[in-house]
């Protein structure tokens, strides 16, 4: 039978120990404050240029965006070959520049041989 205020057998007591075990001693432990090299702003910037070099060649996407339309779900429906999408930005005006889907910069659009290519003329700084 079970008395009230003491847990059943085999369940833990007092500090997570069984009911009837011997309690566990506590390793001792010397605890220490951390002590940490002072950083002088000659070592933050070569801090910094070495963990650039670590992501320099980690590939991000770059999005030329010309403009955009907002669309109803029967127009988009009715697309077709041929089909025209008007955009809200003007021929000329600057493009877009994205970067892993960020607005970075803006540009003009350039024609390198038979390829299309942007020329950057403001970097967008937050």
């Amino acid at each position: 039978m079970m008395s009230y205020g003491q847990p059943p057998m085999g369940m833990p007591g007092q500090y997570g120990q069984p009911m009837g075990m011997p309690p566990m001693q506590q390793p001792s432990m010397n605890i220490q404050p951390a002590q940490f090299q002072a950083f002088t702003p000659e070592m933050m910037a070569l801090i910094g240029q070495e963990n650039i070099e670590l992501i320099k060649d980690v590939p991000l996407e770059v999005t030329v965006e010309l403009g955009r339309a907002t669309k109803t779900i029967h127009e988009i429906l009715d697309f077709a070959p041929g089909t025209i999408i008007e955009l809200d930005k003007v021929a000329g005006e600057p493009v877009d520049v994205l970067v892993n889907g960020k607005f970075v910069a803006k540009g003009e659009v350039v024609v390198i041989e038979e390829s299309f290519g942007v020329r950057v003329t403001e970097i967008i700084k937050d």
